[in-house]
């Protein structure tokens, strides 16, 4: 009787670590799921839970909620860089397709190469003796560093948006965002206003 004393014991350890795996895996499908469930969730966030304060060049406030329902290009802007003619872009994206689908928001900031000196009324004669622009621009911010405003704290930042880290490299970056306010595409300062990405986006 004796003999069969180990080979029960094996019997018993067998399946204790049977049970301790199958406790495993169920545990780490529950963490997957968990995972899955708060990706879709991030995945949903949208720029309109913020509550943005705005306020135009001209120092009017600005209800960002105005736009939702919109597809948005949200582009930082500086009146003495080399990608400063993509105003007149811009302009005519705006005018072709700009209204009750599409609207383009430019905000000047002057983190890059000291591009944007300017005062908020000095940017907005540049921008209108120039460029002729008459879609909304937001007063001068800054879009990265310490002083960031909290809108482009969302954008750039994957914790918020959802969808990726994208900070700010340059001067006329973009961020395409669908009518529920959901981060779609960054295109870099390189990309044009026209480029077939951004109309088919305001088209769509």
């Amino acid at each position: 009787m004796i003999r069969y004393i180990p080979l029960f014991s094996l019997f018993l350890f067998s399946c204790s670590t049977s049970n301790t795996t199958e406790a495993e895996i169920a545990q780490s499908t529950d963490v997957q799921s968990i995972a899955q469930t708060q990706s879709q969730t991030m995945s949903s966030s949208s720029i309109y839970d913020g509550n943005y304060s705005l306020k135009t060049l001209s120092g009017d406030n600005f209800d960002f909620n105005t736009l939702k329902g919109k597809k948005l290009l949200i582009v930082n802007t500086a009146s003495e860089c080399g990608y400063t003619p993509q105003y007149k872009q811009l302009q005519e994206l705006y005018t072709e397709l700009g209204g009750e689908e599409f609207q383009v928001i430019g905000f000047p900031a002057n983190n890059f190469g000291q591009q944007e000196p300017g005062s908020n009324e000095e940017i907005a004669s540049f921008c209108e003796k120039n460029y002729g622009v008459s879609f909304p621009m937001m007063e001068k911010i800054s879009v990265k560093g310490a002083d960031m405003h909290p809108l482009y704290k969302w954008l750039t930042t994957k914790e918020m948006n959802g969808v990726q880290d994208a900070p700010v490299k340059w001067n006329f970056q973009k961020y395409l965002i669908d009518e529920e306010g959901h981060l779609i595409e960054v295109l870099g300062s390189g990309t044009s206003p026209l480029d077939e990405k951004v109309v088919s986006f305001a088209k769509s």
